[in-house]
């Protein structure tokens, strides 16, 4: 209900006006008149929401300003420019002077060229885009701490709002809040732009004059002065979208360039296997015992099923296998059961320490057989990289039994209790086998990719 002005006060019988006493004084309202009039205003002849939102498969966050006073700007060219940028250390920074923002309003321009220059490439026809990894907020709070989960979310849709708001240009947002596909430096928000913006043909975009624009370039430390790039992801998503990278200081300060490294480059991998001999003969495994157990032995994403499935399988292998059958107690159970009707074994699992291995060598002593080990050899980025490559892309191909991204702990867990086999433990034998891709020119270039 509307007050009356502070003027219009009922006169008292003795001639003086009525006030309150001091202590029960109304505050003063913090409603503004424009806020009343747009309350009241149809919703036909109401101003649209610069910024709006909306959220894919619970990970992805997408938002788009499109401000009043932008307008668009007419193509001349066939294919369409794309300038996308990250985020923070990139087009902002913390005001605070922190590592990181403590709310909405902490935050100003990387440098005093980023507006001005984002402008100039919005009338020259580039689609001006921000990509960013925000790993830190969450679009399906914890019950736990839904409070702070929903507080950082605000925060982030409140400051990119201050931002677009000040830049003053119709610019779409693309945040990536899980470790799924739209994860840089993985192309599913780059392929999501594509989609919103009808640019999916393959001669859509002028990809020789695209580019992007991060500080997660991969670049190593100077002496006395830069720090080391957290990560590459920028870098390495740039490289999977087919377009060019500058890092921040290249962009906008026209700084030289300074030398970077990759944790790891499946296109070196590749290129140091072709190196090798092409008479070499693929790592195989000949049936020695007319029955007896192999023990695998490797980090996930290793390449031990694969390798079961290639080699060992044909030559009438049973298998055991952890992730499906759950326990170990189970597996053992399970490859007693094949070995007491004639079948030789394969323990599909890691196998890292002794002490695991050594249950395998009492069951192989129990059934009187020998047992056997295979050791894979993978560095554990190359696990890694396997693992993201088959569980981000489902299909009898590439995963063919339904595997699930695995978590980091999985890989530091397994090079934490990894002792190498010995003889000495029981076994018969033990062959090494370093991981070897293969397959179609189609899964090698989606291999090739940079997953991490």
């Amino acid at each position: 209900m509307s007050q009356k002005p502070a003027m219009a006060k009922r006169p008292s019988s003795n001639g003086r006006g009525v006030s309150p006493p001091p202590s029960k004084r109304k505050q003063q309202s913090t409603t503004t008149s424009k806020a009343v009039a747009s309350f009241f205003t149809p919703l036909s002849k109401k101003e649209p929401e610069q910024m709006t939102w909306r959220t894919v498969h619970d990970t992805l966050l997408i938002g788009r300003h499109t401000p009043p006073s932008a307008a668009s700007v007419a193509q001349t060219r066939a294919k369409q420019k794309i300038a996308a940028f990250d985020l923070d250390s990139t087009l902002i920074t913390p005001a605070s002077g922190k590592k990181f923002g403590h709310d909405a309003t902490d935050w100003k321009w990387w440098d005093s060229c980023v507006p001005t220059t984002l402008r100039r490439l919005h009338k020259e026809g580039y689609l001006v885009a921000v990509v960013s990894n925000q790993g830190g907020i969450s679009l399906k709070p914890d019950p736990k701490k839904a409070k702070s989960d929903l507080k950082r979310l605000a925060d982030f849709k409140a400051k990119v709002s201050a931002v677009f708001k000040q830049l003053d240009l119709p610019v779409p947002v693309y945040a990536a809040t899980g470790h799924d596909r739209y994860r840089k430096p993985r192309v599913g928000m780059w392929e999501e732009l594509l989609e919103d913006y009808d640019l999916e043909a393959a001669d859509a975009v002028d990809l020789e004059n695209s580019f992007f624009v991060g500080d997660a370039g991969g670049r190593e430390a100077v002496p006395g002065g830069a720090s080391k790039d957290h990560s590459c992801v920028d870098r390495d998503f740039a490289a999977n979208s087919g377009i060019q990278f500058h890092t921040p200081e290249e962009y906008f300060l026209h700084e030289d360039s300074r030398p970077f490294v990759r944790e790891f480059d499946p296109t070196i991998f590749l290129q140091q296997e072709a190196a090798k001999s092409t008479t070499a003969i693929p790592k195989t495994l000949s049936k020695a015992n007319p029955l007896d157990i192999v023990l695998f032995c490797g980090s996930p994403g290793a390449g031990k099923s694969s390798f079961y499935w290639r080699h060992l399988q044909p030559l009438g292998y049973g298998r055991v296998n952890q992730d499906i059958l759950k326990t170990r107690e189970k597996c053992l159970k399970s490859a007693t059961a094949l070995v007491e009707e004639g079948t030789s074994v394969v323990v599909d699992n890691t196998n890292a320490d002794p002490e695991t291995r050594a249950d395998w060598v009492a069951l192989a002593k129990k059934l009187d057989v020998p047992i056997r080990s295979v050791l894979f050899t993978a560095p554990t980025k190359l696990c890694e990289h396997n693992d993201i490559v088959r569980a981000l892309n489902l299909g009898p191909d590439t995963n063919p039994e339904q595997r699930l991204l695995l978590p980091k702990s999985a890989f530091f867990g397994f090079m934490k209790r990894f002792r190498e086999p010995k003889l000495a433990e029981g076994f018969q034998d033990i062959v090494k086998v370093d991981f070897e891709f293969q397959g179609s020119e189609e899964q090698k270039a989606l291999w090739s990719r940079f997953w991490l």
